[in-house]
Order: C-alpha cells, then sequence, then structure tokens
C-alpha cells in the first residue's frame, strides 16, 4: 500500500475489480493496481474486506492545538476513528485525552459526529477535559453540566460542541442527555461501569443505541478481577460474554468456597478477547520518562496507637473464632486496624478517635525536605486528612486538601496554583479524588501516608507525578507502621488488588 499526497491509496490486490466495483469513484490501474481516495467511507468499505488500512486522519488532519501529538497518540486517534464503539486502554499519563480530542475533532469535521458527550469523574471534569479541550480543539466551543438539574438541562441545550458531566450527574438529567443530539460519547475511567446492576450502568445503557459513538477509556482495565470485564464488554462487544452474568462467572473464576473464588488460568485470556476492539499503549512504549523508584520508609508507632492496635486486634481474633470470615467484615474490620495506624479511628457512634502523629510526621517531614520540588500526599481517611494539613501549616508549609467535598471549581484552582505557581508546596489529597486525569507534575515526590485498598486506585494516583511532562526522577514513599500497612503495600507492589485477598490477608494479619 502506497499514500499519494494524503489523498488516495494506491493498493496491489490479486482482484482489483472487486474494489472498484464496491467504490465507483476508484480507478484500476496496471499491475493488478487500484487506486481508491482516501476518505472515511472508502476506508470503512476496505477495512470491511478485511484489507488493513489507515484512517485518514494520519495524513489529513491537521493536528490542531498547542502541542503536536506523539506517534502513539495519532495511532490511537486513528483507531478510535475507524471504531465506532471500543475500548482505549493506555496506561495512565500517555495522553488518551488528546488523542480522543483529535479524534473527535476530526469526525466532526468529517461529518461523522455532531455533538459530543464527555462523562467523566467529577474531580477532572474542568481540571483535565476542560483545560485540555481548550488546548487541543480551541476552535470548538465546550460546557460543564454542573449544578442543579435545571442548569444542567440548559447547558445541554445550549448545542456546545462538547460537553463534559459527571457520572451520576448523567442520571439526574437522562432525558435531556438522550434528546441532545450527542452522537459520539466518551466514557473517562470507563471502570466506573462495569456493574451491569448499578443505576450508572443501566442509565448509559439507554442513551447508547446501535448508532452511537462510544469510546471507553481507562488506563486500568478489569484491575480488581476478570469479573469487571463484563460490563464494559456488554457496551463495546455484547456478543463476546453470555447473556447472564453468572455464566461469565463460571468462565472466568473458580469457585473455591461459598464466599471465594479465584480466577482460572484462562481468566486473561477470556478477559481479553471479551475487550475488543481495543487499544493499548504503555507508558514505556510510548514515553521516555524519568526513573520512578518505590522507597518503604518505617514509621514507629506510639504507645496509645499500639494499645488500640493490639486490643483490637485481640478482638478481632476471638470474633473470627466464632463466625464466618466473609470479605464484607474483613474489610471493615481491617480498614479500623489501618485507620488506627493512620492517626485517627472512627467508633462504632460515629465519633473520630485521635492519636498523636508525631512519629509519623516527623518521617514525612523529613521526605518534604528531602524534596527539591513539590510533594503529593495521600492519606486515605478524611479526619487525618485534617490533622495532619494543620500540622504542615502551623510548621510553615504551605498546603492544600484534594478531597470529595472539595468543590469541582475549587479543586481547578487548587490544582491550577499546584501547576503553575511557587505555593502550595505540598497537597494533600484524599486518593479517591485526584487519581484520575489530572497532571501534577510540578511534583516528583508521592507519600502515602497510608496505603489504599485498591490497586487501581494506587496506580492512577502515582501516575500523576510521572507523566508527559515530568523532568525529574520520581520517588513513592510508603509510610508503614503496622503489620497490616505492610502487607497491603506487599500486595500493592505485586499488582495485586486488596479485594481479591481480603478474607486471607485479613487471616494472615490476625495469625
Amino acid at each position: 500500500m502506497q499514500i499519494i499526497d494524503d489523498k488516495a491509496l494506491l493498493l496491489r490486490l490479486r482482484n482489483p475489480q472487486k474494489i472498484t466495483t464496491i467504490i465507483p469513484k476508484s480507478r484500476e490501474l496496471a499491475d493488478n493496481k487500484v487506486l481508491v481516495n482516501w476518505g472515511m467511507d472508502e476506508v470503512q468499505v476496505l477495512r470491511n474486506l478485511n484489507i488493513d488500512v489507515p484512517s485518514p486522519i494520519e495524513g489529513r488532519y491537521q493536528w490542531t492545538g498547542q502541542y503536536k501529538p506523539f506517534n502513539h497518540q495519532k495511532v490511537t486517534a486513528s483507531f478510535l476513528t475507524l471504531n465506532k464503539k471500543c475500548f482505549c486502554f493506555n496506561e495512565q499519563g500517555t495522553g488518551k485525552t488528546a488523542s480522543a480530542i483529535w479524534a473527535s475533532d476530526f469526525l466532526m469535521k468529517q461529518g461523522r459526529v455532531n455533538r459530543v458527550l464527555v462523562i467523566c469523574p467529577l474531580s477532572i471534569m474542568d481540571s483535565a477535559w476542560r483545560d485540555d479541550l481548550f488546548k487541543f480543539a480551541m476552535h470548538r466551543t465546550v460546557d460543564v453540566a454542573y449544578g442543579s438539574a435545571n442548569k444542567r438541562r440548559e447547558i445541554i441545550k445550549g448545542g456546545a460542541d462538547y460537553v463534559v458531566i459527571n457520572y451520576d450527574g448523567v442520571e439526574i438529567v437522562e432525558d435531556a442527555v438522550i434528546n441532545g443530539g450527542f452522537d459520539l460519547i466518551i466514557v473517562d475511567e470507563a471502570t466506573h461501569y462495569k456493574n451491569v446492576q448499578t443505576k450508572r450502568w443501566k442509565c448509559l445503557n439507554r442513551i447508547v443505541d446501535a448508532n452511537t459513538w462510544l469510546w471507553m477509556m481507562t488506563g486500568t482495565p478489569a484491575a480488581q478481577s476478570p469479573l469487571d470485564a463484563y460490563g464494559l464488554a456488554k457496551f463495546i462487544n455484547p456478543t463476546s460474554v453470555p447473556r447472564f452474568f453468572s455464566s461469565f462467572r463460571d468462565q472466568v473464576m473458580f469457585k473455591m468456597t461459598q464466599f471465594k473464588w479465584i480466577p482460572k488460568d484462562t481468566a486473561t485470556d477470556t478477559v481479553y478477547r471479551a475487550l475488543q476492539p481495543a487499544i493499548r499503549f504503555t507508558k514505556d512504549e510510548c514515553l521516555d520518562l524519568p526513573e520512578m523508584t518505590y522507597v518503604k520508609r518505617e514509621v514507629e508507632m506510639t504507645r496509645q496507637q499500639k494499645k488500640y492496635y493490639e486490643a483490637l486486634k485481640k478482638s478481632l481474633v476471638i470474633q473470627a473464632s466464632g463466625e464466618q470470615i466473609t470479605s464484607v467484615n474483613a474489610a471493615v474490620n481491617m480498614n479500623k486496624l489501618l485507620q488506627i495506624s493512620s492517626g485517627a479511628v472512627y467508633t462504632d457512634n460515629g465519633e473520630a478517635l485521635e492519636f498523636d502523629i508525631k512519629h509519623r510526621y516527623k518521617v514525612l517531614r523529613e521526605v518534604i525536605d528531602e524534596s527539591s520540588q513539590k510533594v503529593l500526599v495521600f492519606v486515605p481517611f478524611k479526619h487525618t486528612i485534617d490533622i495532619l494539613t494543620d500540622k504542615l501549616r502551623s510548621d510553615g508549609i504551605t498546603a492544600e486538601i484534594i478531597r470529595g467535598d472539595v468543590p469541582a471549581p475549587k479543586r481547578t484552582e487548587i490544582f491550577k496554583r499546584f501547576q503553575e505557581q511557587q505555593d502550595p508546596r505540598v497537597l494533600v489529597i484524599q486518593p479517591q479524588s485526584a487519581a484520575h486525569g489530572v497532571t501534577l507534575t510540578a511534583a516528583n515526590t508521592v507519600v502515602w501516608w497510608g496505603p489504599t485498598s485498591s490497586l487501581e486506585t494506587y496506580a492512577q494516583a502515582n501516575a500523576r507525578v510521572h507523566r508527559s511532562g515530568q523532568r525529574h526522577p520520581c520517588t513513592v514513599v510508603q509510610l508503614q507502621g503496622s503489620n497490616v500497612e505492610k502487607q497491603v503495600y506487599r500486595l500493592l507492589d505485586n499488582r495485586i488488588d486488596v479485594h481479591t485477598k481480603m478474607i486471607d490477608l485479613y487471616k494472615e494479619i490476625l495469625d
């Protein structure tokens, strides 16, 4: 195959008449060659005949915006334009948002798409999508559907080329979305749609029809379990999975006990076949990023922490001997041990019992002082965030908080200041609130005050600093005080989701 002046494809085929018959404007030449216009219609016909030709975006698109694409971004954008419903599994930090913007803009220029709906986490509606749309498609109109139901409906009716909305926001204004003329839907961090029983999944399923373009993007497909693939596959390639979830579970999981299932040896291959068509690039494949180092820092627990930790552990051992351990009660009880280790535990009546965090804080201060750049501190528990931030500020360290109750516009403003200004020096973050989509390369040090139990959240959070634009070597520091923290970090470091090993881990901790 040869591309002629970015306008036509020169193909050598055994039966060129077959092409000239189907594509009237094509022209047969000598030596079994045929000249075909390099357009979307022609490319789709050729690909339906199993003739592998690239999307015309690779030659005809101007790649708008402030930055030029990397080769892997061009390939990703090309793939998206050729697949009406597909997955993009490019790893965090590889720039898949930009690829989706370029691809959708090209389809709009081609008259294939009129309006685009972007569904993403609340925390990145402004800080990732609106900002990136301005960087890469500033000629397009963009609006963020946020606020009351009426306000969201008015924004959707406003006619912007791109409308950005959060997952739960779609449910609130489902009727407006259905009637909004969106023929392309981009779902960012698509793992939020893994469960077919949720209102969220059912809502999206009602919105998407056979004619809707649907691109589902995440850097961590099926991160927690092979079962996560089922809900995603039902959107993109429903014939690849059985009609019923239980049948898919039997395909990929082996039942050990009533409460314990483990993946079959063939699970990876089954999931791979289900999650197609898909494209995936890792950072190692496409970006020349600085080294990322993982460091463990031992932290001594205070006498009070040790007392409560051992007392709770003893109580849990007695409890476990008299009842069936389930993944639910294992998770609840292990979470309490992690809370004690972190600095504050919630009692049964909802009150927070605070512990002295001086030892852990001393180690954190050492890490901050050693860093020549800014620092991200991920703190899983809300109450500990307040204690820690107050202590940092009292020591003269400028710090801001990012957590679930911080409004989206405020988050965007904080992220912008962190990236562009001298202060704040430190961001104290609840992991779920900034684990996706946000670029925070002003920092090169990530500190985990305490571990998260989600492998996806852990990987996504670390990727906030280790992504395109990072010029300094990066360090991830794990503060470890108790045995439960060490065990959780061990699983995360081995890329094992804690939820899949919850009962086994819980038993190990109690032994």
